[in-house]
């Protein structure tokens, strides 16, 4: 039995397993055992695709976002009484693109770490500090509790996305630290900083890059995303690559991933003017 269990959401607007997330769940399972919850309906033979690396894959429409599949992802494993056999549940979604290169060291980076409670980024909010909830390492002391077992219990469907970030995502670090428990990331950010530094993040041990960053800002970023996809592993960059067109369309990241100066220098012009304009950070 593996030391890890990594509880995994998935979501497609089209209902079905794109190269990306075969690819991100695939690299996972080397490490430990997945369980996919994936809000979309999807048919049997998009199922069939990515079973094999799972124990188990859900895919039906709940419309309670990441923590609606967390929840069923923790609840699969409680009530068949899973839980006791790991030294770490893992949170994860597919809001991401990677793992660009092995990730064992990432998660041994994330073991390692002294903390209750760890994730890759740990943002700082005006008030408080929270851990982005798309790769989030939780201790036996945590995912054993009832507290948190009552905590994913209750998720329930939100208004809209901004309700699910607030009571959930910041709700999970304050639950962790009114409960007595330490939390850490192997990033301390502000602001957007990793939608807008993908390579940073990629030269600094991150091995993922945030799907938005391909959308960004009329496409700013995609320097910075070439130059991932140019010195990462091959497998890995196929499947983004391929992923990618689908959701944006080629024409799209063909633009996106020019060398040309001129439209660098077009799109650089276009995003500080937004900047100025609109307040973007």
């Amino acid at each position: 039995m593996p030391d890890r269990l990594f509880l995994f959401a998935g979501f497609n607007k089209d209902c079905i397993v794109d190269d990306a997330l075969l690819y991100y769940v695939k690299s996972l399972s080397k490490y430990g055992d997945v369980i996919l919850c994936m809000d979309c309906t999807c048919k049997k033979s998009e199922i069939e695709k990515i079973k094999k690396y799972t124990i188990n894959t859900v895919a039906k429409r709940h419309g309670e976002y990441d923590f609606g599949s967390y929840k069923r992802c923790f609840e699969y494993a409680y009530e068949n009484e899973l839980l006791k056999n790991y030294n770490y549940v893992y949170l994860m979604n597919d809001s991401v693109f990677g793992p660009f290169y092995d990730i064992k060291n990432t998660l041994e980076k994330l073991e390692n770490n002294p903390a209750d409670a760890c994730g890759i980024v740990v943002s700082k909010h005006k008030t408080h500090a929270f851990i982005e909830s798309w790769f989030i390492r939780l201790n036996k002391n945590i995912f054993m509790s009832a507290w948190f077992r009552n905590f994913m219990y209750a998720v329930k469907k939100e208004p809209g996305k901004t309700e699910v970030t607030i009571k959930y995502e910041h709700g999970l670090s304050n639950l962790i630290e009114n409960n007595g428990c330490s939390l850490s990331g192997l990033f301390i950010r502000h602001g957007r900083f990793t939608y807008n530094k993908p390579k940073y993040l990629f030269k600094h041990g991150c091995p993922f890059i945030k799907k938005l960053s391909f959308t960004r800002h009329n496409g700013m970023f995609g320097k910075q995303i070439k130059y991932i996809l140019n010195h990462c592993d091959k497998p890995a960059a196929n499947a983004v690559i391929k992923t990618a067109n689908y959701l944006y369309g080629k024409k799209y990241i063909d633009w996106l991933l020019t060398y040309n100066p001129l439209k660098i220098w077009y799109r650089t012009i276009i995003y500080g003017k937004n900047k100025l304009k609109d307040g973007w950070i």
